[in-house]
């Protein structure tokens, strides 16, 4: 796989337009991918990463850009990178009573990226953790799903 050379940020995934391509390219066979800077390096710029996926990037940007929480650094017909500062947090999920079906057709159906620790669903927090726990609410009453940490 060859390294994808980053020079701009091409804007913020909350832009509308942008937030608007992003959604789109999930719906059509793209995928957005999640590039994680720690704090400390975030006033770098120049270095070698990878995305959540795997893609090797190089970023290679002005001195006069700053990286910030969110930004696009790649957007094509397939792919997508956007910039998280910090370490992915994630949500713990146990499946309950037969609810495993249900909760991971409700993690495809809203797009939520996961992966799969010892039984669990764990889900990454890319938005106010409220956010999943009031999806998570029907099928947690419901004894279905049980949220651990």
């Amino acid at each position: 796989m060859s390294e994808l050379l980053i020079e701009t940020i091409l804007g913020d995934k909350n832009d509308p337009a942008l937030a608007r391509k992003l959604h789109d390219l999930g719906h059509h066979g793209g995928h957005v991918e999640t590039l994680v800077v720690t704090q400390e390096d975030l006033p770098r710029r120049r270095f070698h990463a990878h995305t959540d996926h795997g893609t090797p990037c190089f970023i290679a940007l002005p001195r006069d850009v700053s990286l910030t929480d969110g930004a696009v650094l790649h957007l094509s017909d397939h792919k997508a990178v956007v910039l998280k500062v910090g370490a992915q947090d994630w949500l713990r999920l146990q499946p309950q009573n037969g609810g495993g079906l249900e909760l991971g057709y409700m993690a495809g159906n809203l797009h939520w990226r996961v992966r799969f620790d010892e039984g669990c669903l764990l889900v990454a927090i890319d938005h106010p953790r409220e956010t999943y726990l009031a999806r998570l609410q029907e099928l947690e009453h419901a004894g279905k799903v049980k949220v651990l940490e």
